[in-house]
């Protein structure tokens, strides 16, 4: 009786058991829904899903609230999936934004159904309209911004290959529209940086369209150009870029060395060999005569020494060319031509911290002269596997195969991009230079001053072909929209450099994120090396080949009786010459047969190393998972039988 009283107690008690664990659950969840939406684990190494400080530190300064409005249309992410699954992925970090921005952001988005008025305001707001299909309907993926002011940023349309740019474009915009004011930055160089004014006289349209790094500058600073005769850099100037300084009149050199000395902030970009400069003809149809550039007489008086004979030339991350035509093998690695990478860049500078590559091309050193007190901060230095080529190697007609095979590393490395801070005297102690006959100083013009008040910060790049598209970045055409797709950090870099002497670093951190590649590093280097063994052995075979053709001819007609003339009486090979013969064809396979061997070697290194991760894939991490899991499956079982006992 008692048992039967019991029973339906029991049943009472595990229903409402039941009924508090499901109200548990409901209430678990909308609490993790209000104030753990945005929770999430990021486990990528390079931390691509989490917001970076620099974002942070953008919204946290928002002063005014910022409007963002997506518009998206959803027939795009239902014919095209790839876009579908992008779209969320934009939607999700909009809304991390809102999150972290205090309520300083507002976030609307929109479905640009045909012929709606939304379409229209799209357009109106200049994002980009694709075609989906045959019939003409257009579509959105686009992201347009405001703030109270009424200026406006948009992303005219959202890629998935820039995918991994992705905070760093949104957080731009919003860096934008919450700092109206810009810097002013000066750019003073020969170079076609804006553009090639000659290009439809070259029939090559394409470089009429400015370098993608002064685009990129445009979007941070108020870029002003400054006249190579300058005799006064405007005060409002607070960084000046000079790029590839070329025929600079003392009178110039003193306008730039007087705004060092009145505490503005350099950018000096030299060069023992402009390969954008080579690869545009001068005004006379010609190539350029002369493409080096120094800033000797201001940088020797601070104690810099950027030599002008030699560039430099590195094996590790050189590029691939096409080799010449009489090459046996299709591409050579070009040792002017190189990418830095890992312990090349400095990594305790703020600028290169989280970039992964930098390209140069005909690099130049930088040192310090004896006695110099400067700081000295090198933040690209080349590797250990580098030389220097002396600058007529590559000026004109180079050889790819040919410097490869006189490549020999001296173990040395060199600095190709430094910074520099101390005090500095100026290079014109005896005041301003005459200006050019014909020219009268303005009437505002600065007093002289003999050195800095306060220690000096600039930067000093023994390269300016960083700047050039072809060497980091390729544009390509969508829809008449010209998309950049960078490989390498060059535009970065720069914009960083000028973000940091500019006294912003909120952007830096965040714009070196998605610029990460993982290239085959231990193959690369395989490679590299027996391709350099190769291209030494090759040179050798070439030259004893061209002696033995020589010797040959020779041979054949016979010993000369006077210098240029033939014997015409020697008919035979004689035993001895002969015997020469058999010797030089026996050298000759030999040769061939080393040649065939190093080439054997390369690819037996290389595919030990597949075979060897295809192993470790295949079988020895599934193996190691196989026996983690009878592991924690014995544990259990004596953690069970203890428990018992």
């Amino acid at each position: 009786m008692a048992e039967a009283r019991i029973a339906p107690r029991r049943s009472l008690l595990s229903a409402a058991a039941i009924a508090v664990a499901l109200l548990l659950v409901l209430g678990i969840n909308m609490l993790a829904d209000r104030f753990l939406a945005s929770a999430r684990v990021d486990l990528t190494q390079e931390r691509l899903f989490t917001l970076s400080p620099g974002t942070r530190s953008v919204l946290a300064g928002l002063q005014d609230p910022v409007t963002l409005r997506l518009f998206y249309s959803r027939r795009l992410g239902a014919e095209i999936p790839a876009f579908g699954g992008y779209a969320e992925r934009v939607r999700d970090m909009l809304r991390e934004y809102v999150a972290a921005s205090g309520g300083k952001l507002r976030l609307e988005i929109r479905d640009p159904e045909p012929f709606s008025d939304t379409e229209d305001r799209a357009i109106a707001l200049g994002l980009q309209a694709i075609p989906l299909d045959q019939s003409g309907e257009q579509v959105f993926f686009g992201l347009a911004a405001s703030n109270q002011a009424d200026d406006e940023r948009n992303i005219p349309f959202f890629q998935p290959e820039r995918e991994r740019f992705l905070e760093m474009d949104l957080t731009r915009i919003i860096y934008e529209l919450s700092n109206p004011r810009r810097p002013v930055l000066g750019v003073l160089s020969p170079l076609p940086l804006n553009g090639d004014p000659r290009a439809m006289l070259m029939r090559q349209p394409q470089l009429a369209q400015p370098q993608v790094v002064m685009n990129q500058l445009r979007q941070v600073f108020t870029v002003r150009d400054i006249a190579m005769d300058a005799l006064v850099i405007e005060p409002d100037v607070q960084l000046l870029l000079v790029a590839h300084p070329q025929g600079l009149s003392d009178a110039t050199l003193y306008a730039i060395d007087q705004f060092v000395m009145r505490g503005g902030r350099l950018i000096a970009m030299v060069d023992p060999h402009s390969e954008m400069q080579a690869a545009r003809p001068a005004p006379g149809g010609r190539p350029p005569a002369d493409t080096a550039s120094n800033l000797d007489r201001l940088l020797n008086a601070w104690g810099i020494e950027t030599p002008r004979e030699h560039i430099v030339a590195d094996l590790r991350g050189a590029w691939r060319v096409r080799a010449g035509p009489n090459d046996r093998v299709q591409a050579v690695d070009y040792v002017a031509w190189f990418a830095l990478q890992n312990d090349s860049l400095n990594r305790n500078e703020v600028t290169v911290a989280a970039l992964d590559q930098i390209s140069v091309a005909s690099a130049g050193e930088i040192r310090l002269r004896p006695g110099t007190r400067l700081e000295f901060t090198p933040f690209l230095t080349s590797s250990a596997q580098s030389m220097l080529l002396e600058v007529a190697r590559v000026r004109s007609d180079p050889q790819p195969a040919r410097i490869l095979g006189d490549f020999r590393a001296d173990g040395q490395r060199r600095a190709i991009a430094a910074r520099f801070r101390g005090t500095l005297g100026t290079a014109f102690p005896d005041g301003p230079p005459a200006p050019p006959e014909g020219v009268e100083r303005p009437a505002d013009f600065p007093a002289h001053r003999s050195a800095t008040e306060a220690p000096a910060s600039f930067v000093v790049i023994a390269d300016t072909d960083m700047l050039e598209d072809r060497f980091w970045v390729r544009v390509q055409d969508f829809f008449g929209q010209q998309v950049a797709q960078p490989f390498a950090g060059n535009g970065s870099l720069i914009v960083n450099i000028a973000d940091n002497l500019a006294g912003s670093d909120a952007m830096i951190s965040l714009r070196s994120r998605g610029e990460s590649q993982r290239p085959f590093e231990r193959v690369d280097a395989i490679r590299r090396t027996a391709d350099a063994q190769y291209r030494q052995t090759e040179r050798g075979l070439q030259e004893r080949l061209q002696g033995t053709e020589r010797r040959l001819r020779e041979l054949r007609q016979g010993t000369p009786v006077q210098p240029g003339e033939r014997n015409q009486n020697q008919v035979m090979i004689t035993p001895e010459q002969r015997a020469e013969i058999d010797r030089a064809r026996e050298e000759i396979a030999a040769t061939r047969r080393q040649l065939r061997a190093v080439q054997l070697e390369l690819r037996r290194d290389i595919e030990a190393l597949e075979t060897t991760l295809r192993i470790l894939n295949i079988v020895v991490v599934p193996l190691l998972v196989t026996l983690l899991a009878i592991g924690l499956a014995v544990l259990r079982v004596r953690q069970r039988r203890a428990a018992r006992a």
